[in-house]
This record gives structure tokens, C-alpha cells and sequence, in this order.
């Protein structure tokens, strides 16, 4: 079996403010509904789609971790302060550095140099 990981949907609690967050880290988003479904969010990179949708009435956020290897021509920790995106904390792999950022609905994101 070839099997390659394509979709993956995040439930926000303000899809508006997620979309900002997602697209500081270089994200570009579509809007997109479908049929009578909710009004969401779409990115599509890496051959990979990525939606926001609005949690249902009472649904609780996630607690999912996600990662990103991003393609930097400057200091990534530079470019993540200057989009505003605070490091809540850091560590290394193969002796580069890995940044702990949350996203609007307190999801654990870690944001690394490619």
C-alpha cells in the first residue's frame, strides 16, 4: 500500500483570527463553502490540504500538535516576532532550532527551519 497523508481539517473557535495566524506563518488560505456546509478556510501546499472550519455550538478545541518546516531566507525566530507569533518555548533537533508557538485555540505548533 502507497499511502500519502492529503487532509487535514482543524475545528477553530473564530475561523477569521485562525486564518490570520495560519497565514503569518506563510499559509494561503481560500474561502470555500460547500453546498449548505459551513463557510471555511483552505489551503492547499505540499500536496496537502489544509482547511479551517468553525466548531459546532459547545464543542471543545482540540488539543492536536502540529508541525511546520518552513523556507526561510532570514532568521526564523526574527520572522516569527515580526509577525507578531510569540515562542512559548524551544528546543533543538539535529542541532537546529525548533519553535513552540500556540495557535489561536491553544494547539501546540512547532515551527522549524527547512
Amino acid at each position: 500500500m502507497n499511502l500519502k497523508f492529503n487532509l487535514l481539517v482543524l475545528r477553530c473557535r473564530d475561523i477569521d483570527v485562525s486564518r490570520g495566524f495560519y497565514e503569518r506563518l506563510g499559509l494561503e488560505f481560500e474561502r470555500e463553502q460547500h453546498g449548505s456546509g459551513p463557510v471555511h478556510y483552505a489551503a492547499v501546499f505540499a500536496g496537502m490540504v489544509f482547511e479551517l472550519y468553525p466548531l459546532k455550538e459547545g464543542e471543545p478545541a482540540d488539543r492536536s500538535r502540529l508541525g511546520f518546516a518552513v523556507n526561510l531566507e532570514t532568521d526564523l525566530r526574527e520572522s516569527l516576532e515580526d509577525a507578531g507569533i510569540a515562542i512559548v518555548s524551544q528546543y533543538e533537533v539535529d542541532q537546529e532550532p525548533v519553535f513552540v508557538v500556540e495557535d489561536p485555540d491553544g494547539r501546540k505548533v512547532e515551527v522549524r527551519q527547512r
